[in-house]
């Protein structure tokens, strides 16, 4: 097993305070409104099977993201404040109620985040334990407010400043904290946090993007293979729950526009043959074991051409576990009425 590097953590424990109350008379253009939705009572659409069916015109995944170099000038643009919520009442296969809720997101920069109301989200939500990609912050520059009160934060950043970053806040103390995964060419970009729990490993991946016309599909392919030996030497210990941004849409079903996208970042013969060996090798894509056949499912949207209210999208945010966790699943929610972001949250919810 390759040694994992144990950086210096950045750990910051919020204290305890009460969350600021809304003033009904103040900012009331800009103020979140939050609806909740119960995800078991909303009718599922029957998916239409016919040939002649238009497709939506779709764009590459992060066109204009793949260098991935500063916070995106979309993401300060003004955004949605409604925000809806989805919850579930699902139970796992042997009947057993949720005991932990876990969530991941990819912010595209924590600062612009923070600005567009993402803590809201936090506090509505209320999940056990969130996962954050795409910090592009350095860690020592998180803003205080980051960590709300109840949790505990760990953060990464990588080697260049205002790129990528993955993060973690916590109500349940982990055993353990490990930043990367031990090998030196992998781990200058901050793409990997790993926490250990009391029955699982939790590890937080924002996966490289192959960039524009694929300048760096050769290196992801070194850093899948690397993290697929890393995901299986985890697992010898315990089960795993590997979350974030993995930049790959598996299946055809998983963005809008399948047949145009074959060769675009995200969507290569390549990145899903390397994701298949990985699910192959004892994990289970969670949303797709519960929604096999479930389409127009998607996490993220470009900033332009309304791709968000259009719903031309890319699913590339999921949950992966150990298939001796199989059980424990209960259901799988994409937050898509949640902004913010050109990513939505995704929820698990697990009886462990």
């Amino acid at each position: 097993m390759p040694k994992v590097t144990k950086l210096k953590a950045t750990q910051n424990v919020a204290p305890k305070r009460e969350l600021i109350k809304d003033n009904t008379d103040e900012n009331e253009e800009t103020k979140p409104i939050i609806t909740i939705v119960d995800k078991a009572q909303t009718k599922k659409r029957k998916a239409s099977t016919s040939p002649n069916k238009k497709a939506k015109k779709t764009m590459s995944t992060k066109e204009d993201d793949n260098v991935e170099n500063a916070e995106e000038v979309g993401n300060n643009t003004k955004q949605q404040t409604t925000m809806t919520l989805q919850t579930s009442d699902r139970l796992s296969c042997s009947g057993e109620k949720p005991t932990l809720k876990l969530a991941s997101w990819n912010i595209n920069g924590i600062r612009a985040w923070i600005t567009n109301g993402g803590l809201k989200y936090i506090e509505k939500e209320q999940p056990d334990i969130i996962c954050f990609q795409e910090l592009k912050c350095d860690k020592d520059k998180i803003p205080v407010q980051a960590t709300p009160s109840g949790y505990k934060s760990y953060w990464l950043s990588g080697d260049q400043a205002g790129y990528s970053g993955v993060g973690l806040l916590t109500k349940v103390d982990p055993i353990d904290v490990k930043f990367g995964i031990g090998i030196a060419e992998h781990d200058t970009e901050g793409r990997v946090i790993t926490a250990e729990y009391e029955k699982f490993y939790l590890i937080i991946s924002y996966i490289p993007n192959s960039g524009r016309k694929l300048v760096r599909l050769s290196y992801r392919q070194k850093f899948n293979q690397a993290f697929h030996s890393y995901l299986k030497e985890m697992e010898k210990k315990k089960p795993v729950i590997w979350c974030g941004d993995l930049n790959v849409s598996h299946q055809s079903i998983d963005l809008t526009n399948p047949k145009t996208n074959t060769k675009t970042a995200g969507f290569t013969k390549e990145e899903r043959d390397d994701f298949s060996k990985i699910l192959n090798d004892g994990f289970i894509d969670s949303f797709r074991y519960l929604y096999p056949d479930k389409r127009d499912a998607y996490t993220y949207w470009a900033y332009f051409r309304n791709a968000r209210q259009r719903n031309i999208g890319w699913r590339l945010d999921y949950f992966i576990l150990s298939s001796s966790l199989q059980e424990s699943i209960c259901d799988f929610i994409i937050q898509n009425g949640v902004f913010g972001s050109d990513h939505c949250p995704i929820v698990l919810l697990l009886a462990v």
